[in-house]
């Protein structure tokens, strides 16, 4: 009976480790994700995931039959994460302060992100984890932009339905040659456009570099 029983112990059989092993495997394949799809884009493949990971890609694809299936996780979880910067910026004293923050805060992490950029720019990966985090993001913002128009910082007429169409704007800018940091020059051009009260403080200069 001892014998039976031990059989049947998923401890002693070695599932629980396998299982350990395999969820391991999968998080290794979501950070190499990351960290591939940041460097070189949604061209990326699923080998030059494995290859990174340091696993076979026969293991990459029992965790996931397809790039699409991975780029929908990975950047599910850039998304909600972004998702999560915003609804900490709503606790924010001042409501202009914290819109800005987000924004630029946000477009940091996708002057780093290739991928995220093509992502914004294409919408070629869709998903529900995306998609529950788009929304997730576009009602904060709508939280971010009421904030501040209720505090009289914004110009009139500024709507949420401008925040998509402003991080598209300043991505283009990330695509020029120059500096890399030259974006956020003009992200505060568009930020000082959107105040009721326009910031006399001087811009970062045209030749900025890291």
């Amino acid at each position: 009976m001892a014998t039976q029983k031990e059989g049947r112990d998923p401890v002693a059989s070695g599932a629980r480790p396998l299982r350990r092993d395999a969820e391991l495997n999968r998080r290794r394949i979501l950070q190499a994700g990351r960290e591939v799809f940041a460097a070189r884009g949604l061209q990326a493949t699923l080998n030059d995931v494995a290859h990174h990971a340091g696993l076979g890609v026969g293991t990459v694809y029992r965790k996931f039959p397809d790039k699409q299936a991975l780029a929908e996780c990975v950047f599910a979880e850039e998304l909600g994460e972004i998702a999560a910067m915003a609804r900490q910026a709503l606790v924010g004293d001042d409501a202009f302060a914290a819109l800005s923050g987000f924004l630029e805060r946000a477009l940091e992490r996708a002057a780093r992100n290739r991928g995220l950029r093509e992502l914004m720019r294409q919408g070629a990966v869709e998903g529900t984890g995306l998609a529950q985090a788009r929304r997730e993001i576009a009602s904060h913002c709508e939280g971010l932009v009421a904030r501040a128009r209720a505090q009289g910082a914004l110009r009139d007429g500024v709507t949420e339905a401008d925040i998509a169409p402003i991080a598209a704007m300043i991505d283009a800018v990330m695509a020029l040659p120059g500096p890399s940091e030259l974006w956020r020059r003009y992200l505060k051009i568009v930020l000082d456009g959107l105040r009721a009260h326009p910031d006399q403080t001087p811009l970062p200069a045209p030749g900025t570099v890291d």
